[in-house]
């Protein structure tokens, strides 16, 4: 192999490829990248055998070929090379660097013992608006948590159906959900659940991109692809595979009816929280009272080492009054996953769960869980 490519190309490529590298003991093959030459590009590739990347960067390739290299350390070392062209050549599995006076040997290992990365040639594919599906990641990737018992709430539910697809997530206190509306519709609906980690890669890779991603699906795995915008070529796939078992049926979850609704300034309500939060001891708790006759929610918290805090925030309050105690932690995660200035806070009974909503945007709900009743 022996490539011409700028610092800045091979940088830019390695940056994402890094977020696949693996870091397990057992396997110290998966802390590589691999450098593939091509016919026109750079392919860069790296997995921890979960998820894996595959990068594709502008070089003029002077010797098709392969070099399997330590990810960090080299991302490390470019990072440290001028901004000029690098000419990269491998010579017995090991990586030759030259760029102006910096000339540097990097040891290598067997292509061969890297993991092969499995090809979609058959699937159903999928596409998305890119900042949509940036968005909606945000707002619903950080509620999942690793589950051994229950590892179909560990990852991020998908359903595409007709015009519409959702994204939800889930840790059993509380519940984001997110829909999307298609372009055009979908001849075969889906439904799948992506891990966690490959969730928050892709919504990493997408941060700060335009245009349309396109998924391919089969019953095991998933692969995301970005192309290039000056080429009908991948620019970044990432391919992952997928939980296996049956979403809980989250809708029963989701109230269809409350006694008390509130809706206040989103920035006022997380300022209080917080300052509620320094008074909420070991359990999180902070208390809520929504009262009807003073138009207002009462936040307060008490602590047996800190002590007492008291504050009200305004409140358009519709229905009977209420106090409800939560962890706030959950409350505030569903209050910055808000997009818009108004929140509109819903309370289905005493002990039952409550509800988020961005005022004027029904494509978003988070569902939270009291601690318990007062």
């Amino acid at each position: 192999m022996k490539v011409e490519i700028l610092r800045d190309n091979l940088r830019g490529g390695l940056s994402v490829a890094e977020k696949a590298v693996g870091k397990t003991i057992s396997l110290p093959i998966l802390s590589n990248v691999v450098l593939r030459a091509e016919d026109t590009y750079v392919n860069l590739i790296s997995t921890d055998l979960e998820t894996s990347l595959k990068v594709w960067v502008m070089g003029k390739i002077v010797e098709k070929g392969e070099v399997v290299v330590p990810a960090k350390f080299l991302t490390s070392f470019v990072g440290t090379l001028p901004n000029d062209k690098i000419t990269l050549e491998s010579k017995n599995q090991d990586l030759h660097i030259a760029c102006k006076s910096v000339k540097t040997q990097i040891q290598g290992y067997n292509p061969e013992d890297f993991p092969i990365i499995p090809d979609f040639t058959h699937a159903d594919r999928v596409e998305l608006d890119i900042k949509k599906l940036h968005e909606a990641l945000s707002q619903v990737a950080d509620v999942a948590m690793p589950s051994q018992t229950r590892p179909e709430i560990s990852g991020i539910l998908f359903s595409f159906a007709n015009k519409e697809a959702t994204v939800v997530a889930t840790d059993s206190f509380r519940l984001a959900e997110k829909t999307l509306t298609l372009s055009s519709p979908i001849k075969t609906p889906h439904t799948f659940i992506l891990p966690q980690k490959p969730a928050r890669d892709i919504m990493n890779v997408l941060d700060g991109r335009e245009g349309t991603i396109t998924i391919f699906i089969t019953p095991n795995q998933l692969l995301f692809e970005l192309a290039m915008p000056e080429a009908k070529h991948p620019a970044i796939q990432l391919t992952s595979r997928l939980i296996e078992g049956e979403y809980p049926n989250y809708q029963d979850i989701i109230p269809n009816s409350f006694i008390t609704t509130a809706i206040l300034q989103k920035e006022e309500l997380i300022s209080q929280l917080k300052t509620a939060s320094l008074f909420s001891g070991k359990t999180n708790e902070v208390r809520v009272a929504v009262d009807p006759q003073l138009k207002q929610i009462a936040l307060s918290a008490k602590s047996a080492d800190v002590g007492e805090h008291h504050s009200n925030v305004a409140a358009k309050v519709a229905g009977e009054p209420m106090e409800v105690s939560f962890n706030y932690k959950f409350l505030m995660d569903g209050l910055q996953n808000i997009r818009g200035s108004e929140v509109s806070f819903e309370i289905s009974r005493q002990d039952g769960p409550c509800v988020l909503r961005p005022v004027g945007d029904a494509s978003y709900l988070y569902v939270v869980m009291p601690i318990k009743s007062l």
